[in-house]
């Protein structure tokens, strides 16, 4: 026989009342009475029905997630630290690969208060996205979406209704500067984007942070310049990291460190790189982004900044809730979380002289 909620509220030593409650994501339950609520649901395998619920509290208790695509490896990590916090609060998830389709963006966040509570959108929103259908109880987060450009929101628009959520890009390139000079690394290149560029800044220049981190680091070093950047094609994947690091190196002799966009394109800079003759790290050091379970298993091993996609997701989950049950403050919230950098040994050992 089917569970009940009756049933989880005995398990778990509570009312069918504070069942309900959790369930409904009604605020002023006590976290521990959450956990135990949780857990007894777990332990059960019970299903809330979603019709009863959408009749009494005009909410579905579904979450929309709208990500570009699931074949990339970092974002199906991210994507998969979404549904499994929402999954731990009682919220179901559909997500939508939007593949660059407007058509597909627009029907997701169109959907908030029809068939999902809140969307949340991994990555930038691009430009004119449609958010003019939003309200402060059909919650948007955007997790990590990068700079927001001034035309992003429309006029007409409240910015109160976009909740961000993001990791400390700069205290990424300072931790990876500061690692470089412990290194004796003293000449390197950006292979793709620089994530910590602002919203106003030349995304053909290494951005201002990177500048200032490189030469806080290494004192004496002239921040004005900075390293030289890479461009890498669509999408910015191994093959692309894998030609861009031989074409790097003939471009600008002398690199002693190749800084990746990502993990993808590092860990092709790693291949690229051996089939060239280059050793890694003695002759030049290559540093990722992401964190890829891959690079513990490349050779070397890739040195990586780790983002924390699960501490995203929680962040992401806890402004979803927020929203829902009208807690926090009323205008737009961005949480900027920590990083880690991973030390490997793709930048480990005696640089060139």
């Amino acid at each position: 026989m089917a569970a009940t909620m009756r049933d989880v509220a005995a398990l778990a030593g509570v009312s069918v009342k504070t069942v309900s409650r959790v369930v409904n994501l009604e605020p002023h339950t006590r976290p521990e009475l959450v956990a135990r609520v949780h857990a007894a649901i777990a332990e059960l395998g019970w299903v809330a029905s979603g019709a009863a619920r959408t009749l009494r509290t005009g909410r579905t208790g579904m979450l929309g997630v709208g990500v570009a695509e699931l074949r990339r490896p970092y974002l199906a990590t991210l994507v998969e630290a979404l549904v499994i916090e929402a999954e731990r609060r009682g919220m179901p998830v559909a997500v939508e690969p939007l593949h660059g389709d407007p058509g597909r963006l627009r029907a997701l966040l169109a959907a908030r208060g029809r068939s999902v509570d809140a969307v949340v959108h991994v990555g930038p929103l691009p430009p004119g996205a449609p958010l003019d259908e939003g309200a402060a109880d059909r919650p948007l987060v955007v997790v990590q979406g990068g700079p927001v450009a001034v035309d992003e929101v429309p006029p007409a628009v409240p910015v109160a209704l976009v909740d961000r959520v993001d990791e400390d890009v700069v205290q990424a390139v300072v931790l990876i500067a500061r690692h470089l000079a412990v290194m004796g690394r003293r000449r390197p290149v950006l292979l793709g984007p620089d994530r910590a560029h602002g919203p106003a800044e030349d995304r053909a220049r290494p951005s201002a942070a990177l500048r200032a981190a490189l030469a806080a680091a290494a004192p004496g070093a002239d921040p004005a310049p900075g390293p030289p950047l890479v461009a890498l094609p669509a999408p910015a994947d191994r093959a692309a990291g894998a030609r861009a690091a031989v074409a790097a190196l003939a471009a600008h002799p002398g690199t002693d460190v190749l800084l990746c966009t990502n993990d993808e394109v590092a860990l092709g800079a790693l291949a690229g790189l051996a089939a060239a003759g280059v050793m890694v790290p003695q002759q030049v050091a290559v540093v990722g982004y992401d964190a890829l379970d891959d690079g513990r298993f490349s050779a070397p091993t890739l040195t990586t900044v780790d983002p924390g996609p699960r501490a995203l997701a929680r962040a992401a989950l806890e402004l979803v809730h927020d929203r829902l049950v009208g807690a926090g403050p009323a205008g737009p919230r961005t949480l900027v979380l920590p990083v880690e950098l991973v030390r490997r040994g793709s930048t480990l050992g005696e640089a060139a002289t």
